[in-house]
């Protein structure tokens, strides 16, 4: 048997494939690469303000609440 194209697979199936395949360990690591490539937070410079800070931040969240066009 074959095993699956993971990098083809969505996050979500991925996530799926590897609750019903607990022993397949490519599948798991493959996964967590997946999980692992998109650092999850943002940096901001050190040079930047408090306030500046702020108001990046806040400006951040709005962007991610916006709906998408696709």
């Amino acid at each position: 048997m074959s095993k699956p194209n993971f990098d083809a697979m969505s996050k979500a199936e991925l996530r799926d494939y590897v609750i019903k395949h607990q022993e397949d360990n490519e599948a798991f690591y493959a996964f967590v690469d997946r999980l692992t490539a998109k650092p999850s937070s943002v940096s901001y410079p050190a040079s930047m303000t408090p306030e500046e800070i702020h108001k990046a931040v806040l400006d951040h969240i709005q962007q991610k609440q916006k709906p998408t066009d696709s």
